[in-house]
């Protein structure tokens, strides 16, 4: 017997956002689904971020390059206006990614997008976003993001290998520590390129901020929390406003952190230690597989506790009077 099938349905954007606002409130909070389109790890940094007179939709931060994301939305087919806007904003805030989401992209704004990966380096990525809303039946609508442009080496650039054996080491070890993180907390990243260093980072929902896993120059492992925003003044303040909920954050991970201030550098660091050393990349699969599993389980143990207070994180000019 054939099993029913439901009949798909294409919705259109302004029936589910009525105003630009509400798209770009929308997309803030669901940041998660940009990220795994785009193939990166973004942080939002905030929305409406003033560039003179004007004001970018969304500024983001990819965590695994540091690359600034600017953000232009609109729900109507695409114009000079907001292509001009892009390029303002993207200068403003010295971005090295520009993207442009719109139901309806004209030919001659994609061939724009396109003229400029093709005319721009490889330190410049624009790319062309087509969000479609989709309902089976009378269910709720559901988003589909699309690529309409995107640089020609975009993809190619993640599939190049690493030029030097200890490189291809670190490559090699963090892919098989994504893939087992991304494979037991579905969601909590959407990173795809392991590091070819001695580190990997992932965001933690606030810019300036990053959980990474670290090989030490020790011979030693962690997982850390990093507090660069910077300004020294303000990596201190985040680390003593963390440092005052030390034992809850603890008792979350069953054992003490350590807590570094790093007075006189400009950044701070909070790490968890492997119990093992010394262990270094170029150690065997027998000694590195079990590192692998405590790293992924260590991060999210690490992010589940810390991700409250991060969320709390205030700078003085922020801070409610």
């Amino acid at each position: 017997m054939v099993r029913r099938l439901g009949v798909l349905k294409r919705i259109a954007a302004r029936e589910v956002w009525r105003y630009e606002r509400d798209f770009t409130q929308w997309l803030k909070d669901n940041i998660q689904l940009l990220s795994a389109v785009l193939e990166m790890d973004l942080d939002l940094v905030e929305s409406e971020v003033a560039v003179g007179p004007f004001a970018a939709d969304l500024v983001a931060k990819d965590a695994s390059t540091d690359r600034w994301v600017v953000i232009e939305n609109q729900l109507d087919p695409t114009d000079h206006s907001h292509l001009g806007q892009l390029l303002t904003y993207g200068a403003g805030t010295e971005a090295g990614v520009f993207v442009w989401i719109t139901p309806e992209f004209r030919e001659e704004h994609r061939a724009a997008l396109d003229w400029l990966n093709e005319h721009t380096d490889a330190k410049s990525l624009f790319f062309g976003i087509s969000p479609e809303l989709v309902a089976v039946d009378d269910s709720d609508p559901a988003p589909n993001f699309k690529l309409v442009s995107f640089p020609n080496e975009w993809r190619k650039g993640r599939m190049r290998p690493p030029v030097s054996q200890r490189a291809s080491a670190y490559a090699q070890f963090f892919g098989e520590v994504l893939t087992v993180f991304k494979g037991k907390y579905p969601g909590e990243t959407y990173s795809t390129k392991p590091s070819s260093t001695n580190w990997q980072s992932i965001g933690i929902g606030r810019s300036g901020l990053a959980s990474n896993w670290s090989f030490t120059g020790d011979r030693r492992f962690r997982v850390e929390l990093y507090i660069d925003t910077e300004d020294g003044a303000v990596n201190e303040l985040f680390f003593d406003q963390l440092a005052a909920h030390k034992a809850d954050i603890e008792a979350k991970m069953g054992h003490e952190l350590d807590w570094d201030r790093l007075d006189g550098r400009r950044a701070c660091r909070i790490s968890s230690y492997y119990d093992q050393s010394p262990i270094a990349v170029s150690d065997g699969e027998d000694t590195l597989r079990p590192l692998v599993d405590w790293a992924a389980e260590e991060m999210m143990k690490f992010r589940s506790a810390f991700r409250p207070y991060v969320q709390g994180l205030r700078a003085e000019s922020e801070a409610t009077p």
